[in-house]
């Protein structure tokens, strides 16, 4: 595997930042290369040797964090509900400019929170209790939709009101209600 040189990490942090940080101004269809340029205080030439446009940068930033939430979801199977949600309300509130730019702005590309559903949707599929006969009635396409959707619906209302719970918290909650629906 080849290293990457530290110059360029820290410099396509600093174009992560930026753009997140004027998201949260600002609709991302009005921000421009040279906006991002400036706020990270970088030539615009600079972002053209990383990124073909805003829109790669921004694809980019969002496919590292659906990866990232992915990667969690190989050991948290193996747990059950409550204890394997802390870290990812853990990751939300780390993360907390980015997922409350990207889901509770009005201004965010809405495909980040398509990505999201179907990432969770997708984590669920090998979640869903099909031994005790409580789910024999339901369609898998139909439980997933209303798990996802509804897990995705409580992360953006979390954030939008400020977190007022801890991630501890959150993970009991949406643990107990994603274990009964499940």
């Amino acid at each position: 595997m080849t290293k990457v040189d530290r110059r360029i990490l820290k410099t396509q942090e600093a174009l992560r930042k930026a753009v997140i940080e004027l998201m949260a101004e600002k609709n991302f269809d009005d921000i421009t290369i040279q906006d991002i340029a400036d706020h990270a205080n970088l030539n615009r030439g600079t972002i053209y040797l990383h990124y073909q446009d805003k829109y790669d940068l921004l694809n980019q930033i969002m496919e590292a964090h659906i990866h990232e939430l992915k990667e969690m979801d190989t050991w948290a199977c193996e747990m059950d509900w409550a204890d394997a949600l802390v870290p990812y309300f853990e990751y939300f509130e780390k993360n907390y400019v980015l997922f409350s730019t990207m889901l509770a702005s009005k201004g965010a590309p809405s495909s980040f929170r398509a990505r999201l559903l179907t990432s969770f949707m997708e984590g669920f599929k090998g979640e869903i209790d099909k031994e005790s006969g409580k789910n024999a009635e339901l369609h898998e396409d139909v439980m997933l939709q209303y798990a996802g959707t509804a897990y995705v619906g409580i992360i953006e209302w979390w954030i939008t009101n400020g977190m007022p719970y801890s991630p501890q918290v959150m993970a009991k909650q949406v643990g107990t209600l994603l274990e009964r629906s499940l």
